[in-house]
């Protein structure tokens, strides 16, 4: 699949099929999503494979918000990959200073590029993502105890597609996006 295409057909899956996804896949997934860009090259994005359904039952009852859709994802997928980030480096001059006024924002945006990059490797090979954000960090981050020099980021729900074929919603036009000076 070339990359326009990934890109145009790629979608939030909710919804998946009865069938585990192997370790081997996901080792793949994980290594295509490792050549995401990142600040200076930190590469500061670490996965967690949470392949347990009594640890994914226990997540979704336990760490969910209200009012999201998360506890019904994360009962329904196979496979939920929890991703951290190592603390302290994406932004950050070898001194420990911060290198723009974004301080430790920086790592944000080299997540959500990681993210981003993992989900489309996981759609080019088949497989369905949704990344979710609406959960007790601090207390998950416990639960799954995460490294002291790492954070919770979010979780991404991982298998193969199931239910009807998801269609794009509609996009802004470019002329709403862009503009020149």
């Amino acid at each position: 699949m070339d990359a326009q295409r990934c890109i145009l057909t790629r979608r939030s899956v909710r919804q998946f099929a009865d069938r585990p996804v192997s370790r081997e896949l996901l080792e793949k997934v994980v290594s295509l999503a490792s050549y995401a860009p990142s600040w200076k090259n930190t590469q500061i994005s670490r996965y967690i494979a949470i392949e347990d359904p009594a640890t994914r039952e226990t997540i979704a009852s336990e760490y969910c918000l209200p009012g999201a859709n998360n506890p019904t994802i994360i009962r329904a997928c196979p496979l939920l990959v929890a991703q951290t980030f190592v603390k302290a480096r994406s932004g950050y001059e070898r001194d420990g200073s911060f290198t723009t006024d974004r301080e430790a924002g920086w790592q944000y945006y080299d997540c959500g590029i990681a993210a981003q990059t993992f989900c489309l490797a996981a759609h080019e090979l088949g497989l369905g993502t949704v990344i979710m954000g609406i959960f007790d960090r601090k207390r998950l981050q416990a639960y799954l105890e995460v490294p002291e020099d790492q954070e919770l980021m979010a979780l991404i729900a991982v298998g193969w597609p199931g239910g009807a074929e998801l269609t794009a919603p509609k996009r802004k036009d470019v002329d709403i996006l862009l503009s020149y000076r």
